[in-house]
């Protein structure tokens, strides 16, 4: 049986999703401990839509594990729940899929949100869930930049130099900035996403909303496919993943979490 799960988790407790060896918290590593108590087996392995990196969030990522351990989608979710060691983390749903389900290459679109906090002085709360920016953000710039990354093109400057992708090509259908007072909010969605290349968006937009470049820029950057020519890469803590988007025949539950954030 191949079960599908919806899970949300605070980042910044974590060394990142994937287990790692050294002993290092991850979300991969808690989420299999507690699937295998409650299954009373070992279940290992769990394939993710999107690996997500150190202090990372998300409000809806995608797993899949097999197992011949009969349970109703209701005990899926409430006993995984119960065993869970780290309350950072939840399991929202859980779905019974077909073999040729999986949670990464059956995934037709991703989405993920960057949230900024605007101000001169430095956040109390939330800190780990925000990207502090210091000076006053110019929306209609960041807007008016964005727009010249959307639709597909070479990525290989909004990437770091350690990603592995194979080919830096990547459609982006839709880039949207939006405001509610000192929050601004980066929504992204495309096919698929280059290592740090939603961070690297980021810097980009936040450069050019604080008037130290022109919103052209963001086409600059994009053209010269050289990392270098970039900005400064966005701190972890403001990325979410939001949601993964699959073929209906699938039938997995749908939640619009950009309210979360």
């Amino acid at each position: 049986m191949r079960i599908a799960m919806g899970i949300e988790y605070d980042g910044s407790v974590f060394s990142g999703w994937q287990i790692q060896d050294g002993d290092y918290d991850t979300v991969q590593g808690v989420i299999e401990t507690a699937l295998s108590t409650l299954a009373n087996q070992k279940i290992a392995k769990c394939q993710v839509a999107g690996r997500t990196d150190t202090g990372v969030h998300a409000t809806e990522q995608v797993i899949h594990f097999d197992t011949d351990v009969i349970r109703s989608t209701r005990s899926w979710v409430l006993g995984t729940n119960r065993y869970l060691t780290d309350s950072s983390i939840s399991v929202l749903w859980a779905h019974k899929v077909s073999d040729d389900f999986h949670a990464r290459f059956s995934a037709q679109r991703r989405r993920y949100r960057y949230v900024i906090f605007s101000r001169n002085i430095r956040p109390s709360f939330l800190k780990q869930q925000v990207s502090w920016y210091d000076k006053p953000l110019d929306l209609s710039r960041m807007q008016k930049a964005a727009q010249y990354l959307v639709g597909e093109h070479d990525f290989d400057s909004y990437r770091t130099v350690h990603c592995q992708a194979k080919s830096p090509v990547k459609t982006v259908y839709s880039l949207d900035i939006s405001q509610r007072g000192e929050y601004f909010y980066i929504d992204i969605q495309a096919n698929s996403f280059l290592h740090h290349m939603v961070r690297n968006i980021a810097g980009v937009l936040m450069a050019i909303g604080s008037g130290e470049e022109e919103p052209e820029w963001a086409l600059n950057v994009l053209e010269a496919k050289d990392r270098c020519k970039g900005a400064k890469t966005a701190a972890s803590g403001g990325l979410y993943l939001t949601h993964i988007t699959y073929d209906d025949k699938f039938n997995l539950p749908q939640i619009d979490s950009r309210t979360i954030v």
